[in-house]
């Protein structure tokens, strides 16, 4: 009768321990789940279920586009459905301002896109048609 006593309390003991361990280490693991209150990179890409990206955010260092130097820009980019086309949307900012493009997708010939950018340095707005045709509006 002893033994069954004394195997009795020792089972519970342990089941006790156990369950004092498993509540300690519970809010480490919902601690563990949350999200962290910033993300930090220098690049974020979104991808479909095929793995096309679809949205970009990138931070580019300075460079040479066109025969133009930029000095860097974070500029963030939406595409369509075409992974090799146009971007749909593209928004840059950077120290010499910003510009918004606005497309319907597909590149033209000579690598530009049809759409509408507005430029925020020189306040310009330019309207290119389907078939490449350029018009700057300045106020």
């Amino acid at each position: 009768m002893r033994n069954s006593r004394l195997v009795l309390g020792l089972a519970l003991l342990n089941a006790f321990l156990v369950l004092v361990l498993l509540a300690e280490r519970t809010p480490l693991l919902s601690a563990a789940q949350t999200s962290p209150p910033v993300l930090r990179g220098q690049g974020l890409e979104i991808v479909d279920e095929h793995g096309v990206v679809r949205a970009s955010i990138k931070v580019h260092g300075p460079e040479t586009v066109n025969d133009r130097q930029y000095g860097g820009a974070v500029v963030l980019v939406m595409g369509g459905s075409d992974p090799r086309g146009a971007p749909g949307v593209k928004l840059v900012a950077s120290d010499s301002g910003a510009g918004l493009g606005l497309s319907n997708g597909h590149r033209l010939p000579d690598g530009r896109s049809a759409g509408i950018q507005l430029h925020a340095d020189g306040a310009r707005v330019i309207l290119i048609d389907d078939r490449g045709r350029e018009q700057t509006v300045r106020p």
